[in-house]
């Protein structure tokens, strides 16, 4: 048996019973959040958490929960099915009430949430990646449910035989579809900064502080997608890719390049981390609700 959250309480899946009159169903008006799960424990939690509620205040949300009951969902829907290795979907809607473009700040946000099975990953013969323009709205900083920018770039690439789509704003590179980017010259990353333009990555942040810690420079500026064409090394990030390489630019860049020492490098650096807050949480691991 198969168990979700449905209104912040952990249910059989045929049990759940979601509103028509649901917010995230008429308008996209919801956040989310993915946690990778790894040995039973799921990695950054608290992190992915600040960004949840951070989403939540942008879009003026009225929020009746902590982030210490989502802890305990957390690792109560790990256990009860039994999660190994996968991940956690975790969504939250402005509420349920009659369709209105106009919401009330009084609203009852709803609580959902799932596990699933750890994604297929592609670390070590890395990706291609389809170039393409960024037709979304203006605050990607907004982990928001309305994801439909996202998803025609994701088919686009996906026929073309890309696993990822790489976005670009009139020229200038922004990020993946469902990811982050950097590119690797000369021993230093280049990644765009982040502003509305783009999601900040609870990954790319680690990355970028693991890159830093290990000597690397990092710089956070916009660039053009014509220096995707001679990067040394290019890789995404993201919960569920982790460190992932790409090894070939298609659509409106071709080019391709081999995976490089510093992404490899990257990749040690993240399960080295991963290990570490392993360890750590084991030891705290919050009492789960009887």
């Amino acid at each position: 048996m198969n168990y979700v959250v449905d209104h912040m309480k952990i249910v059989p899946e045929s049990e759940s019973r979601l509103s028509f009159n649901d917010r995230s169903y008429h308008f996209g008006d919801g956040v989310y959040e993915v946690v990778r799960i790894y040995d039973q424990t799921p990695f950054q939690l608290n992190e992915h958490w600040d960004r949840l509620f951070q989403s939540a205040k942008k879009l003026d949300m009225n929020v009746t929960f902590t982030a210490e009951q989502l802890t305990t969902l957390t690792y109560d829907l790990i256990k009860a099915n039994q999660v190994i290795d996968g991940a956690l979907y975790i969504q939250v809607s402005r509420g349920a009430t009659p369709r209105n473009h106009l919401y009330s700040r009084e609203e009852t946000p709803v609580v959902t949430g799932f596990t699933m099975n750890a994604p297929a990953s592609k670390q070590e013969e890395g990706i291609a990646a389809w170039v393409t323009d960024d037709m979304r709205w203006l605050r990607c900083d907004i982990k928001t449910v309305n994801l439909l920018g996202n998803v025609m770039a994701k088919r686009e690439a996906a026929d073309a035989d890309c696993q990822e789509a790489i976005l670009h704003r009139e020229g200038t590179v922004t990020e993946g579809s469902s990811s982050n980017l950097f590119l690797v010259n000369n021993g230093t990353l280049y990644t765009h900064p982040a502003t509305n333009l783009i999601l900040n990555g609870i990954t790319r942040q680690l990355v970028i502080q693991l890159a830093k810690h290990a000597g690397y420079s990092v710089m956070e500026e916009p660039f053009p997608k014509d220096v995707l064409d001679h990067a040394e090394e290019a890789f995404i990030t993201s919960t569920t890719s982790e460190v992932t390489p790409i090894t070939e630019f298609k659509g409106q860049i071709t080019a391709t390049m081999p995976i490089g020492p510093v992404t490899r490098h990257l990749q040690t650096l993240f399960k080295e981390a991963i290990k570490k807050e392993q360890g750590h949480s084991n030891k705290e691991e919050p009492e789960t609700a009887e």
